[in-house]
């Protein structure tokens, strides 16, 4: 049982094209100061309830989640306020996912721009080797 909406509804569908084709996600975590702080991340979905994400090498988000896992990721949304969709679960560090340069589903999704950054995907995934998972819970919007 997946905690997104069902399959065949128009939110359904949305949420789904959206996990599978964009390419940008917001992610916020919490500071120890309690101040949100959102940032723009890569992401893989992982069927059915989760999402990856690697990081740079001494982020922010990895400390705030170690104290705070609960987090929100949130798609853009169409400009003129539709097309909203807001996920929330656990975060936590994921010590044994292949590094990034050997994720074929995550390669084929950002390997030329990961190259591009890093100077090949290798070096990419030595600059971002801490991966997170979130355990998505709870979907809204509209």
């Amino acid at each position: 049982m997946t905690v997104l909406p069902d399959a065949g509804t128009p939110f359904g569908d949305r949420v789904r094209e959206r996990l599978v084709d964009e390419l940008v996600i917001w992610l916020t975590t919490v500071g120890a100061d309690g101040t949100p702080q959102p940032n723009p991340v890569w992401f893989l979905w992982q069927e059915p309830d989760s999402v990856l994400l690697y990081n740079r090498l001494g982020a922010h988000r990895i400390a705030h989640i170690a104290d705070r896992p609960r987090v929100a990721l949130n798609f853009d949304g169409n400009g003129q306020g539709g097309d909203i969709v807001v996920l929330t679960g656990t975060a936590r560090v994921l010590a044994d996912a292949p590094p990034a340069h050997e994720n074929p589903a995550y390669v084929a999704k950002y390997g030329q721009a990961a190259a591009r950054i890093g100077g090949s995907t290798e070096q990419f995934a030595a600059q971002y080797p801490t991966a997170l998972q979130i355990t998505l819970d709870k979907v809204r919007g509209f």
